[in-house]
């Protein structure tokens, strides 16, 4: 049984200590009703009377107020939000927003010393530049272009009438006006989060998952629950357990070429998952961002649902470019509906010379051919990383059958947070396993970006900081 810990103070002090920790971590939100002190005597396994006097002082302290014949409730009034706020890791690499701040340090990037195996996204000489400029040149030549107005609520017309139906090519029917254009997949998500959930809401994400979504919904002071992630998908048994016990708002996950692992949804796991979040009441947030890395289509959970209670989200920044933000969202009409006027409250406008520019690659058969010839560069890429990472002494977790993600576990005994801060010394950035566990569960893993190492620099420093850290 959990228990308070050993912190030099009266057990009282003990038990105030650990209710601050939640509030100020937002496990428990403004509002929410404390435990019951029969509960927290219970999971803390101190008595009744101990927990007692604990919430007479933090009520008088202010940090949570008594209703009468209710119970303790958390006070209205917080701390300004932090996203560093949670249990401090003494390790800054295995900090996401740490290594997001590494990967796009400007200096570094300007030196070209820096390789980032671990970042999650292409070199700039993968991207069609050449295109991207003839497009460009394009736009500005096309008087009949809109390069000064606000762009409809819902976004630039002909790109949603395309992309519905690209959608429908993977099954999931969307009409144009079930589709909103967003600035990027982060921002696509941040909506529907904004859209969906209330603080103190429980959200189940896959242990381990792209570690951006924790910090959204951080952000938006969600409690994050993680079910183990296996070849499979998601261990369902485990999620059933979580949904149980939890009563999550949302799910959110990639279905297919899964951030960090690779790995898809088999058609079992998907109807096994959909039958699930209808038991529950549960909405599923499905990030797609990578559906053009497929070489082979896989099962989509907004095919098999009809976008009724799963959101899809989408983007362009992985494969076209990170410079050009343009993202989506297709769901439920009177969803978007609602989306799209909270967007115009938070954003007002949409970015619709970019929405104008991945409309003309697209149409002209630009980004086809790169993308093409991009999966099959990605395809000898993973390959090779593959054999560099198993003569190193890693075991892959899986081999995913496309994408650019490979995740790899170090030998026994080995913590990759060690590892990787051994290897920023010799100039090259990781992404330890715990950056993307909820649990922290993950110390022995390390994500790579197979289209980020190919540089002998990679694999030597990585050579050295194993011998380092060993």
């Amino acid at each position: 049984m959990p228990s308070v810990p050993a912190s030099g103070g009266t057990l009282v002090e003990a038990v105030m200590a650990e209710i601050r920790r939640r509030i100020e971590t937002r496990s428990l939100a403004p509002g929410a009703r404390v435990p019951s002190l029969r509960r927290l005597a219970g999971t803390l396994g101190v008595s009744k009377s101990t927990v007692v006097e604990a919430y007479d002082r933090l009520a008088a302290e202010g940090a949570i107020t008594a209703r009468p014949g209710s119970g303790f409730y958390v006070t209205r009034r917080t701390r300004p939000l932090s996203l560093a706020t949670g249990p401090r890791r003494a390790d800054p690499t295995i900090d996401p927003l740490w290594i997001m701040r590494q990967s796009l340090d400007p200096a570094s990037q300007r030196q070209g010393g820096v390789a980032r195996p671990g970042c999650g996204w292409l070199p700039t000489d993968w991207l069609p530049d050449a295109a991207l400029r003839r497009a460009m040149r394009a736009l500005a030549r096309d008087t009949g272009a809109d390069l000064a107005e606000y762009d409809s609520p819902l976004g630039f017309a002909p790109l949603r009438r395309h992309l519905a139906d690209r959608l429908d090519g993977r099954g999931i029917e969307a009409g144009p006006d079930r589709i909103l254009l967003t600035d990027s997949g982060t921002q696509a998500i941040d909506l529907v989060c904004r859209f969906l959930l209330q603080p103190g809401d429980t959200v189940l994400l896959d242990d381990p998952c792209y570690f951006n979504f924790q910090a959204i919904l951080r952000a938006h002071r969600a409690t994050v629950v993680g079910v183990p992630y296996t070849p499979a998908g998601p261990d369902l048994e485990a999620f059933e357990r979580a949904a149980a016990e939890h009563r999550p708002r949302l799910y959110v996950t990639n279905a297919t070429l899964h951030n960090p692992t690779g790995a898809c949804l088999p058609a079992a796991s998907v109807h096994r998952l959909l039958k699930l979040a209808e038991a529950h009441d549960m909405v599923i947030v499905e990030d797609d961002i990578f559906a053009d890395f497929e070489t082979a289509p896989a099962p989509r959970l907004a095919a098999f649902d009809g976008l009724e209670r799963v959101v899809h989200v989408g983007s362009f920044s992985k494969t076209l470019s990170a410079a050009v933000r343009s993202g989506f969202v297709a769901a439920r009409g009177d969803w978007i509906d609602g989306m799209a006027d909270l967007k115009l409250a938070a954003m007002f406008g949409n970015g619709a010379m970019a929405a104008q520019l991945v409309h003309r690659l697209l149409v002209d058969g630009s980004y086809r051919r790169h993308m093409d010839g991009l999966r099959g560069r990605l395809a000898r890429a993973m390959g090779e990383t593959a054999r560099r990472l198993e003569r190193a002494g890693l075991t892959l977790w899986t081999e995913p059958r496309a994408g650019m993600f490979l995740w790899a576990r170090l030998p026994d005994g080995m913590d990759s947070a060690e590892v990787a801060r051994r290897a920023l010394g010799h100039g090259v950035v990781l992404a330890p396993g715990n950056v993307f566990s909820p649990s922290g569960s993950a110390a022995s893993y390390l994500r790579f970006n197979a289209a980020q190492s190919g540089s002998p620099q990679v694999f030597e420093a990585l050579k050295r900081a194993m011998e380092e850290a060993a």
